[in-house]
């Protein structure tokens, strides 16, 4: 069984932050911490002290982390940017609210001594004889220390105190990751008031004063009890001062949600999974399908995007994803008389179609999107058509200038919106062999339903909207707005750009309505767009005919090649930096390369189009893992160690542009290596330069690392591999949550069926059992298995817990 955990973070908005720059304004962006890593940066709102994000992500992390921060920063050109406040929440805080955290949080004073961060490698323990007791406090080493000089690094040096007498280790020069092996004794006095031993670790300063880096304190009295402690123990920040400014630096309106979720082995999931694909099958065979039904009418609202997600994943990974949506789309279908509602609602099979556009078309969005997307950010061109909102604008030189007429705004704007416009529907037009082959099966079924469903001459627009319902309206307008959310762009768009943005989703809505009189009618101000709406109608049309025109063999080569995510997991530019084992690494060590990830290798190539080598095989990977900014003087830059043909263990090095590109890219390589075996428990954050390593000195080039790796800090995209058991046990937590609201359903299905009231029997024979009667039978054996190995664990968990507890305080 593993333990995964998850944390969901939607980052809202902030309100009344103060004012950082000289205009009376803050260019505010947020910065995510994991455990004082930092995770995700969200894009910088200009000139603003109320700044909106709506930023969202769910990072996969180690259920042993403690806190993660929101640090809200002041961005500026020209020095280092300005922290505004923070704020925090443990995971103790998060674990109390299963459903979420959700609310406005006020922002807090960074202190200096709060501001801890790292391990601390103790063995602690009661010595001598019962006449002369000792406590003895041997203080080995140090991992992931604050950095608190410019050099990037500090000079660390631990103080013990006992009884009122201190004692203190040698100071470790420019390390965050020092090594002592220094050994303190102290006269053992059992009837001191004084019970606490603490143990702190200070930076040293020459000309101010030492820096704070966090404590452990023990309880002697419970340490006479074990007579021995050792262990990696986390430093704590020193609480003695009361926060500061709380409230008076604005507030952060949060959305964090943590999910614990313990998975079995791939086999005790199988009979669940069986039984929903069978269930799906049988539609193909005109049999009735009541447990999908159930599902579909017991999922509510608040649940209903997850548990879509998690459909589509499983049934992707299965091969199923078009009959699952088929089935979805046919239940949509019968309870739907007026076919202009048709999917306008959240149901079910809307979300489940919309996430599987986003789970298996992202790349295909990104082709088709992005040169236009790129065009708008690049002009930041001044677009406006509502007469209400022009604004008037001086043109020309400074010696030559003159006013724009609300008209001349008008027309300068149709003819910009009308060219975006075009250039976006020529490459719809020309995407249809670009489009996934599963997107293209499973729209040739939703046009062939909907046709079935509303046959009527009258209706014949109906099965040309089902589709762009998804494909226009829930796919590409969205990201057309919002760029930024769908890694279109790195930064969100400003005002003059978002307007711009705004307008041309109005008319890429417009189109996938196919009604641009009633469209324009709503909005008069649209009219004079209304003849190249018009012909884009014309132009969709024929695109989805092209695009649902897909053969049998088509369908069946792709059940032999479907492979989710698509061959290239991720690519972009990065810089190579080769590692010399003597002298500094100067800047001619790096060159730039294009980089692509697929599910066998790592390769690069000068450019995008040119022919790519193989760099480092996946298999090979033994680790992927950030690097301390002292080390290339940028904070951007990760490794990744493998072993060559020859079995040597080698490192490289590659520099990205900035700290969500980096972890973009860890991500997205620790996911593809994660049945890797022989992955490193640790390893060097620094490089060896100098004939030693430059974050914790150390001569031996092949020894252990000095710090711990990360494999399982992830971030989730879209486009993540399949995790086949994780997604059925979601299903399956989620089918447990509505258990006894699918029991009341099917009973009340088996009445309108049968015309009397029926009792649900569970104990008939499983195999000539329905769906429905199968699943409450699985979902009961699942239960007991999932109960008994959690069982299992606590107790061996009690079995193994020691008194750290009672020591550490």
């Amino acid at each position: 069984m593993a333990k995964r955990s998850s944390l969901f973070i939607r980052i809202v908005e902030g309100k009344n932050l103060p004012a950082k720059d000289i205009t009376g304004s803050s260019d505010p962006y947020c910065i995510v911490k994991i455990d004082n890593e930092a995770i995700i940066r969200t894009a910088t709102v200009w000139k603003t002290l109320f700044p909106f994000w709506g930023e969202e992500y769910e990072v996969h992390l180690p259920p042993t982390f403690h806190c993660v921060s929101f640090y809200v920063m002041d961005e500026d050109a020209l020095s280092r940017d300005d922290v505004i406040g923070k704020v925090s929440l443990t995971h103790s805080l998060l674990a109390e609210h299963p459903k979420g955290y959700s609310g406005w949080l006020n922002l807090t004073e960074i202190d200096p001594y709060e501001e801890v961060q790292g391990e601390l490698h103790l063995r602690i323990e009661i010595v001598g004889s019962e006449a002369a007791k000792k406590l003895r406090c041997q203080v080995f080493d140090a991992r992931d220390l604050a950095r608190k000089d410019r050099n990037g690094a500090s000079d660390p040096f631990v103080r013990v105190r006992y009884n009122g007498k201190t004692q203190e280790t040698s100071v470790i020069k420019k390390s965050c990751y020092p090594r002592w092996n220094e050994t303190f004794e102290f006269d053992l006095d059992e009837s001191a008031p004084e019970k606490l031993c603490v143990v702190e670790v200070w930076d040293w300063d020459l000309v101010s004063r030492n820096d704070f880096l966090g404590k452990v304190v023990f309880n002697v009295e419970g340490l006479l009890t074990v007579q021995q402690e050792e262990g990696w123990f986390l430093l704590r920040p020193d609480k003695s001062k009361p926060p500061q400014d709380e409230g008076n630096l604005g507030a952060l309106h949060l959305q964090v949600r943590l999910r614990d979720e313990m998975v079995l082995p791939s086999s005790h999931y199988q009979p669940l999974v069986q039984l929903l694909c069978q269930e799906v099958k049988a539609v193909a065979q005109d049999r009735k399908a009541h447990l999908i039904t159930l599902i579909d009418e017991t999922t509510t609202a608040e649940c209903r995007q997850e548990v879509a997600i998690n459909l589509v994943k499983l049934f992707l990974g299965q091969g199923l994803a078009k009959e699952l949506l088929d089935l979805l789309i046919k239940l949509e279908l019968d309870k739907t008389d007026e076919p202009n509602t048709l999917f306008r609602s959240n149901s079910l099979a809307s979300k489940s179609t919309e996430s599987f556009l986003k789970v298996a078309g992202m790349q295909y969005l990104h082709r088709v999107l992005g040169p236009t997307i790129n065009r708008v950010f690049e002009e930041k061109r001044y677009i406006e058509l509502d007469p209400s909102k022009v604004e008037s604008k001086d043109v020309g030189c400074s010696s030559l200038h003159w006013t724009q007429s609300e008209s001349d705004v008008i027309q300068q704007s149709v003819h910009l919106l009308r060219s975006y416009l075009t250039d976006l529907l020529a490459a719809i037009a020309k995407s249809v062999k670009l489009c996934p082959t599963v997107i293209r099966a499973t729209f040739r079924q939703l046009f062939k339903r909907v046709g079935e469903r509303f046959p009527e001459e009258k209706d014949q627009n109906i099965k040309f909207i089902a589709i762009t319902s998804f494909l226009c309206l829930r796919f590409f307008s969205p990201a057309i707005m919002s760029p930024k959310l769908f890694h279109l762009q790195e930064k969100h768009a400003d005002a003059r750009t978002s307007r711009a943005l705004l307008l041309l989703a109005k008319t890429v809505q417009n189109v996938g309505n196919m009604d641009p009189v009633v469209s324009c009618a709503k909005e008069g101000w649209m009219a004079p767009l209304q003849p190249t709406i018009q012909q884009g109608v014309a132009q969709m049309k024929q695109f989805i005919l092209q695009l649902i025109d897909i053969e049998e063999k088509e369908e069946l080569d792709l059940q032999k090649a479907l492979t989710l995510p698509s061959p290239v997991v991720k690519e972009g530019p990065l810089f190579i930096h080769k590692a010399k084992n003597k002298g500094p690494l100067l800047s001619s060590s790096f060159k730039k390369l294009y980089f692509a990830l697929t599910g066998e290798a790592l390769t690069y190539a000068k450019t995008p189009s040119s022919k790519k080598s193989s760099f480092i095989t996946l298999a090979s990977i033994r680790a992927a893992e950030k690097v301390e900014e002292k080390s290339f003087g940028s904070s951007h830059v990760m490794q990744i160690v493998y072993n060559d043909e020859a079995g040597r263990a080698e490192t490289v090095y590659l520099q990205c542009k900035c700290v969500n590109e980096l972890n973009q890219w860890l991500s997205a390589l620790r996911k593809v290596c994660v049945n890797n075996t022989g992955m490193l428990c640790s390893y060097h954050p620094g490089i060896f330069r100098g004939e030693k390593w430059s974050c914790c000195h150390q001569k031996d080039k092949t020894g252990l690392g000095c710090d711990k790796t990360r494999h399982g800090v992830t971030l989730r995209e879209w486009n993540d591999p399949l995790d086949p058991d994780l997604e059925a046990h979601l299903i399956f937590r989620h089918l447990l949550r509505v258990r006894e609201a699918m029991k009341e359903k099917y009973l009340e299905l088996l009445t309108l069926e049968k015309g009397e009231n029926l009792p649900l029997n569970q104990s008939q024979d499983l195999e000539n059992a329905n769906g429905p009667t199968q699943l409450f039978r699985v979902l009961q054996d699942l239960e007991e298995a999932h109960d008994k190995e959690l069982s299992r664990l606590r107790d061996l968990a009690d079995q193994e817990r020691n008194c750290l507890v009672d020591l550490q305080t």
